[in-house]
């Protein structure tokens, strides 16, 4: 894999991964309908814990309610990999629950893009820890 290929750190820069750092940024402020803007009508999503969704509509659903527990959250792409259509983030997830509690982990996002859009995700971390933190 050439150095073209293969990227570290938040400044790659190209339709891919311009379109995945825009999804970190929407995702971080909760800006849902700019965050629309970035999926194919017809894109999928796989989270760990959840169902498949599928629909531009589910995927922001899943979305909106995603960070209902959490007081604070940033999603912080550490590594991004890109080959060709296909942009993978090494993610540092850090937050503090609605009780106060701090948490943080790891996760791996992969995109599937098309035309410069996300036609697929799934996303895999830690559901245990992300569990144990946001319980009573």
């Amino acid at each position: 894999m050439s150095p073209d290929e293969r990227a570290s750190g938040p400044a790659v820069r190209g339709v891919q991964s311009d379109v995945v750092l825009v999804y970190f940024a929407c995702l971080n402020t909760e800006d849902w309908e700019r965050m629309a803007t970035l999926w194919t009508p017809d894109a999928c999503m796989r989270a760990v814990g959840a169902r498949p969704r599928t629909g531009r509509d589910e995927v922001l659903g899943y979305f909106r309610t995603l960070f209902e527990p959490w007081e604070t959250h940033l999603d912080s792409p550490t590594r991004l990999v890109r080959d060709g259509d296909v942009v993978v983030a090494e993610v540092s997830f850090t937050g503090r629950t609605a009780s106060g509690r701090d948490a943080a982990f790891d996760a791996v996002d992969v995109f599937d893009l098309r035309d410069g859009r996300i036609a697929a995700l799934s996303t895999w971390y830690d559901l245990v820890a992300a569990r144990r933190a946001v319980a009573p």
